[in-house]
């Protein structure tokens, strides 16, 4: 876990950043804590309990990792990964529950 926080803070402009878990182990981790602390990031831990919050961000990831990064291909480069990503979301946020889907009898299904 040490090794991939450090690739992520050599990749990333850390100023202002949040690191959010569910509590994992890595919060146990001593050097862990002190790593986050020595780049300035500020830790961000859910409560007990509080798992649903991963598991609906965990859903919605995989979906977008469905539709879009595997459905679709191969992308150019970041920028490409980038527009497609601004265009998901904005479906996901305004579009996908306006859809008219169509009403299933479920009174017909049992038969």
């Amino acid at each position: 876990m040490l090794d991939a926080l450090n690739q992520a803070l050599y990749a990333r402009e850390t100023t202002g950043l949040t690191h959010h878990s569910d509590r994992g182990s890595q919060y146990l981790a001593i050097r862990y804590s002190e790593r986050l602390a020595r780049a300035g990031v500020a830790a961000s831990v859910g409560s007990r309990g509080d798992s649903y919050d991963n598991a609906l961000a965990e859903t919605i990831i995989g979906l977008y990792k469905t539709e879009v990064i595997e459905h679709e291909g191969p992308r150019n480069g970041p920028a490409d990964v980038e527009v497609a990503t601004l265009e998901w979301v904005h479906w996901f946020n305004h579009h996908r529950l306006l859809v008219q889907r169509p009403v299933l009898n479920w009174t017909e299904s049992a038969s």
